[in-house]
């Protein structure tokens, strides 16, 4: 069954309120602070609905707080996919499937990011199959989308500051709205 626009709205308003794993904000905040700066760098509609939704296979399952504390790797950036598929084409699915790689991806390729990640990004790199070599790193970036990914993952990283005020969930779905089929 995929997820209409309505639906996600209601997934926020019952399950956003929750804490994002290890960090000082809400899922909601996270999700609204990483479409913010998406936004801010003038990201496409496609782009800016990737960074609202790209962490919405937290909000799909119930594994507790924390889960790579446990050793679980929730797959999360799978998870959302096909609720998703339907709704949005590979524009949008394309940087939420890959912003998991992504992270993988810049711990090899940037000095210094791996060391800026918080204690659960750390945990949750290891679980998802650790830092890539080289030729991993070639491969991911040649992926379609995979430019847009890295954008995306970079400002998740940093969207996770405490009381940060954004632009309203209702900004964001309208500019989702624009990436829907009719």
């Amino acid at each position: 069954m995929g997820l209409r626009l309505a639906d996600i709205d209601q997934l926020f308003a019952l399950r956003g309120a929750e804490q994002y794993a290890g960090e000082p904000v809400t899922q909601l905040e996270h999700a609204l602070q990483t479409a913010a700066l998406g936004e801010a760098e003038g990201a496409s509609d496609a782009l800016v609905t990737a960074a609202l939704l790209h962490d919405l296979g937290h909000l799909l399952h119930d594994l507790g707080n924390t889960p790579t504390e446990r050793g679980i790797d929730d797959v999360h950036q799978y998870r959302a996919l096909p609720f998703l598929r339907g709704l949005f084409d590979d524009n949008v699915l394309g940087a939420i499937r890959l912003h998991v790689d992504a992270k993988r991806y810049l711990c090899a390729t940037r000095a210094g990011y791996f060391d800026n990640l918080s204690d659960d990004s750390k945990r949750s790199l290891k679980l998802q199959g650790g830092i890539f070599d080289a030729a991993q790193a070639d491969a991911f970036i040649a992926q379609p989308g995979a430019q847009g990914a890295v954008r995306l993952r970079i400002w998740d990283d940093l969207a996770k500051t405490a009381g940060l005020v954004t632009p309203s969930l209702s900004h964001y779905l309208n500019r989702a709205r624009r990436c829907t089929p009719g």
